[in-house]
């Protein structure tokens, strides 16, 4: 594709992205004149990773630049995975995004139809407060219901044989297992703590504990799949031998 596209796919200027080729962000596209070159279909992937990047970590050019040889390396499913991750994980909106009001606002900021989000208010899974007779969406609210409509985009669905079902399952397995570790946390003391105290402590635990669970969890599924697919080959492999 020409750089004209490339701009239009992926947002960035064509000075920035030339800007990124010079300094060894982006490799040299395949020129196919003086003044003209060629940009292949992994371009749009590299700049909205490092649009990506810039936008919602911060990160200096010379970070992204080691990042990206590290990304380029990666296998096409680690690439896909890191890309859900940087979607999702943006700091900034941790300070100042507040949720959205009303159910036409959450409907249109996720994607998820009426039906499915009756569903899940039904099931407990998304939730909302009452505010000035309107129902509020937290941040979190908001992320479950895009991870919910990307979890269908990508076969994990009805159609794709996935009871929706087990979701409520999952659900009502963490708000029991949160609801004994706080009351645990307040009888080892925690609810003599000052006020202000107490809300650092408590913001503090729920970040730490919602990464251990990300990562035990991520670890677990992979160990999964890896044991799955090393089944598959020797089953294969029986195959061809008999």
């Amino acid at each position: 594709m020409k750089i004209s596209e490339l701009v239009k796919k992926t947002g960035v200027s064509k000075e920035t992205i030339h800007y990124y080729i010079r300094e060894g962000v982006l490799p040299k596209p395949k020129k196919t004149g003086s003044n003209q070159a060629d940009y292949g279909a992994d371009f749009v992937e590299q700049v909205r990773l490092i649009k990506a990047l810039r936008e919602n970590y911060f990160l200096p050019i010379p970070v992204i630049k080691k990042l990206m040889k590290k990304h380029n390396k990666q296998s096409p499913a680690d690439r896909s995975a890191f890309m859900f991750l940087s979607e999702y994980i943006r700091p900034l909106d941790q300070l100042v995004s507040g949720g959205v009001t009303g159910r036409a606002a959450f409907i249109e900021a996720t994607g998820i139809s009426e039906k499915w989000l009756d569903k899940m208010e039904q099931w407990g899974i998304i939730t909302s407060e009452n505010r000035n007779g309107k129902p509020h969406y937290s941040q979190d609210d908001v992320i479950i219901g895009r991870l919910l409509v990307d979890m269908d985009g990508i076969g994990i669905g009805p159609r794709d044989g996935f009871d929706p079902a087990e979701l409520r399952n999952f659900t009502d397995l963490f708000r029991d297992l949160v609801a004994r570790n706080v009351q645990r946390f307040m009888e080892l003391g925690w609810q003599q703590m000052a006020r202000g105290e107490l809300r650092k402590k408590s913001s503090q635990s729920t970040e730490i504990m919602s990464l251990f669970f990300y990562h035990i969890y991520r670890k677990m599924v992979k160990e999964q799949y890896r044991r799955y697919f090393q089944e598959i080959g020797e089953h294969r492999q029986d195959e061809e031998n008999q």
